[in-house]
C-alpha cells in the first residue's frame, strides 16, 4: 500500500444556533481527530450552525457571529485538516466567483453572495472555502431562499493525494464540482458534508447512487453526514466511505455520534484511471480551485486494519430508532424536564409510551389514564400493565363528572338537539385539557399519540387528542404502527399482546370501532400512500386495484382535514412526504382531481 490517506469522519449532533457550543463540540473532535492519526476530519453541512438554520440566516448578527466563530474555531487547527460546514460570504476565501441569490417567489432576499459553505482549516487559518453548487429546493429544502449557487470546486492537494471537496446536493446530481475535482482537478478521494435527513430506506438510496458515482469518477468518496433531531427532521448519521470500484468500505452508525476512521489508498484510484485514459485528469478548465496543504508526517500514525462495513439496521429498527432520537432530542434541545402523554390501552399511546421511555428514560416520563363511562376495564387494566412494564410513572385522571359538567353547562343551547360527535369530542377536548394542565404545572412536554392514518382523513380531535407540543407518530401510518409493536416486543413484551391484537376504538361512544367510520387499516394505508406520499390522482390509485368509491372517500377526506393538520404539533419525519414542510397544500382549497366526486362531509371526529 502506498501512503495512505486517513480520513476521520465527525457525525456529530450539533444544535442548531449553538455557535459556543458547537465550536467546543467541534475543537474536542479535531483534537481527538488528530490524535488518531488524521490527515483530515471532515464534519457536517452547516455543523458550525447546526442545520437547518432557517430564517436564522436572515439575521445579518447571526451570520457576523458565525463567521467569528469559525475564525475562532480555525486558529486552533494545526497538525490536520479540517473541513467544517459554515455559511460564507462572497469575501470568505478566494476559491469562488459566486452568484446571485435566488429567493424566487418572492422569499425573503438572503444576505447578499451568502453561500453554504464548506471551510478548509489547516495551520490556524481558513485556506480556502468551498460554496455549495447544486441548492435543492424540494421537499424540506429550501436552500435558495438563503444561498446563492457556487461556481467553482475546491481540490486541496496534500502532494501524495489531491482531496475534492463537495456538499451534500453536490455529489447526488450528476456533473458539478464532484466531477469538476475529480477529472480537472485530479482529486483521487472526493469528500462530502452533509446533511441527509432520513427517510425509510433513505440509506440504501444514498448507498447505490454514491457507489455509481464513484465508479463513474473512479475515486474514493467519503460522505460525513450529521446526526441528531431538530424540529420534524432526524439526521441518521450511516457516514460512508467507498472505493473508486463502488465498494462500500466502512459505515458509520445510524443514529449515533461517531468518530469513524479509515484508511484509503489513492495509488487505487490512480491505477483505475491509468487502465481506463477516458477516464484520466485532464488539465483543469478555469473551475477548481487547487490549494497546497502540508501533509502530516506519516509515521505518526500506524496503519488501521480493514475491517469488514458494519451491516445497516433492519427497517423497523431503524424506523424506531429514528423516533427515539428525534423525541430525546425535542425535549432536550428545547429543555423540557419530561413528558406527559395520555395512556388508552390502545396500540398507538402504548407505542408513542415505549417510544418515550427509550428515548428519555421512565423517571422522565409520565403517563396518564383519563378514563370516561365507555371505556373498558380492560384498556384501563392494560394502560397500567403497560405503564408498569416500562417504568413509568402512572396516573389515573376519571373525566366522568367533567363531562358532566361540560353537558349540564350546554344543556341550554343544546335542548332539542340530538347527541353527535360533538360530546365526543368533548371528552377528547377534557383530556387534552387535563394533559396540558399537568405540562403547564410541571413543565412537562405533552407528547400527542396520534398516527399519520387518522390525521390523514381527519380521525382526530382539534384541541383533544391532537393538543399537544410534539407528535411521535404523526409520519407513522397505522399499519407501521402495528409494525413497530411488533418489532419493541421482542425484548420481553413491554407492550401487553392484547393491546397489539385489540380492535382500534376511540371509546367516545359506546360500542366505538375506528372501523365504524374508517376503511381498514391494510386498506387505508395502501390509499394513503399512494395519495399522500406519492402524489398519485385517485384514477391511477383505482387502476392499482383499490374501489373506486373507496378511494374517492379517502380522498375527500384527506383534502377536508388540511385545516387541521395545519394546526397539529411537529412530529418525527420517516417518509418522503410527511405533513409539515413536505406537503404543503392551501386549507381553501376548490381544486379536485378531474373524474372525482366532489364534495365530502367532515369526518367523524
Amino acid at each position: 500500500m502506498s501512503r495512505a490517506l486517513r480520513i476521520a469522519l465527525c457525525q456529530a449532533n450539533l444544535p442548531v444556533g449553538d455557535l459556543d457550543g458547537n465550536v467546543e463540540r467541534l475543537r474536542a473532535r479535531v483534537r481527538e481527530a488528530r490524535d488518531a492519526g488524521a490527515d483530515v476530519v471532515v464534519f457536517p453541512e452547516l455543523a458550525l450552525t447546526g442545520y437547518p438554520p432557517e430564517d436564522l440566516l436572515l439575521k445579518p448578527g447571526f451570520v457576523r457571529d458565525a463567521s467569528d466563530a469559525l475564525r475562532e474555531l480555525a486558529a486552533g487547527v494545526s497538525s490536520i485538516a479540517a473541513l467544517v460546514g459554515a455559511p460564507a460570504a462572497a469575501a470568505d476565501g478566494a476559491a469562488d466567483d459566486g452568484g446571485s441569490a435566488a429567493g424566487g417567489g418572492g422569499a425573503t432576499p438572503a444576505p447578499a453572495r451568502l453561500h453554504n459553505g464548506a471551510a478548509l482549516l489547516a495551520d490556524g487559518r481558513i485556506a480556502a472555502f468551498h460554496h455549495k453548487h447544486h441548492l435543492p429546493n424540494y421537499a424540506v429544502f429550501d436552500e435558495r431562499r438563503y444561498f446563492a449557487p457556487g461556481r467553482r470546486a475546491v481540490v486541496a492537494d496534500l502532494a501524495f493525494c489531491r482531496i475534492g471537496v463537495t456538499v451534500c446536493e453536490d455529489i447526488w446530481a450528476a456533473g458539478g464540482p464532484a466531477a469538476w475535482a475529480a477529472v480537472e482537478g485530479g482529486a483521487e478521494v472526493i469528500l462530502n458534508l452533509s446533511a441527509s435527513p432520513y427517510h425509510r430506506s433513505k440509506g440504501r438510496e444514498r448507498e447505490a447512487l454514491f457507489s455509481a458515482r464513484c465508479v463513474e469518477q473512479r475515486c474514493f468518496l467519503a460522505f460525513c453526514n450529521a446526526v441528531g433531531g431538530q424540529d420534524e427532521l432526524v439526521f441518521d448519521g450511516h457516514s460512508l466511505v467507498i472505493g473508486p470500484d463502488g465498494r462500500v468500505l466502512a459505515r458509520g452508525g445510524q443514529f449515533a455520534e461517531e468518530l469513524l476512521v479509515v484508511d484509503v489508498d489513492p495509488a487505487r484510484a490512480r491505477a483505475l484511471r491509468a487502465a481506463a485514459p477516458e477516464r484520466a485528469a485532464r488539465p483543469a478548465a478555469g473551475r477548481v480551485h487547487v490549494v497546497a496543504l502540508r501533509p502530516r508526517e506519516p509515521a505518526e500514525a500506524p496503519p488501521i486494519a480493514a475491517r469488514p462495513a458494519r451491516a445497516p439496521l433492519r427497517p423497523e429498527a431503524e424506523v424506531y430508532r429514528a423516533l427515539t432520537l428525534g423525541t430525546a432530542d425535542y425535549v432536550r434541545k428545547n429543555g423540557f424536564p419530561g413528558a406527559v402523554l395520555g395512556l388508552s390501552g390502545g396500540i398507538d399511546s402504548a407505542l408513542t409510551l415505549a417510544v418515550a421511555v427509550d428515548a428519555i428514560g421512565p423517571d422522565a416520563v409520565t403517563a396518564v389514564s383519563l378514563p370516561s363511562r365507555y371505556t373498558a376495564a380492560m384498556n384501563r387494566a392494560d394502560a397500567a400493565t403497560l405503564a408498569g412494564r416500562l417504568g413509568a410513572r402512572f396516573l389515573e385522571l376519571p373525566i366522568e363528572d367533567l363531562a358532566a359538567a361540560y353537558g349540564a353547562a350546554l344543556a341550554g343551547p343544546f335542548a332539542g338537539a340530538a347527541p353527535d360527535v360533538t360530546e365526543e369530542n368533548i371528552q377528547a377536548r377534557i383530556r387534552g385539557n387535563l394533559l396540558m394542565a399537568l405540562s403547564n404545572k410541571f413543565g412537562w412536554l405533552v407528547l400527542a399519540t396520534g398516527n399519520k392514518s387518522e390525521l390523514s382523513v381527519g380521525y382526530a380531535t382539534l384541541y383533544g387528542d391532537m393538543a399537544g407540543g410534539f407528535a411521535v407518530l404523526k409520519d407513522v401510518l397505522k399499519t407501521w404502527v402495528y409494525r413497530l409493536a411488533v418489532w419493541r416486543n421482542q425484548d420481553g413484551e413491554p407492550i401487553p399482546q392484547r393491546i397489539i391484537d385489540k380492535a382500534p376504538t376511540a371509546e367516545l361512544r359506546a360500542d366505538q370501532r375506528d372501523s365504524d367510520s374508517l376503511p381498514p387499516y391494510d386498506l387505508l394505508d395502501g390509499i394513503l400512500a399512494a395519495y399522500v406520499e406519492e402524489d398519485r390522482s385517485p384514477a391511477e390509485i383505482v387502476a392499482r386495484g383499490f374501489a373506486a368509491e373507496t378511494v374517492e372517500r379517502v380522498v375527500r377526506l384527506v383534502d377536508r382535514a388540511e385545516y387541521k393538520r395545519r394546526q397539529a404539533p411537529p412530529g418525527v419525519r420517516i417518509s418522503t412526504r410527511a405533513f409539515g414542510k413536505d406537503r404543503r397544500l392551501p386549507i381553501t382549497n376548490r381544486y379536485t382531481a378531474r373524474g372525482a366526486a366532489a364534495g365530502a362531509a367532515h369526518p367523524a371526529r
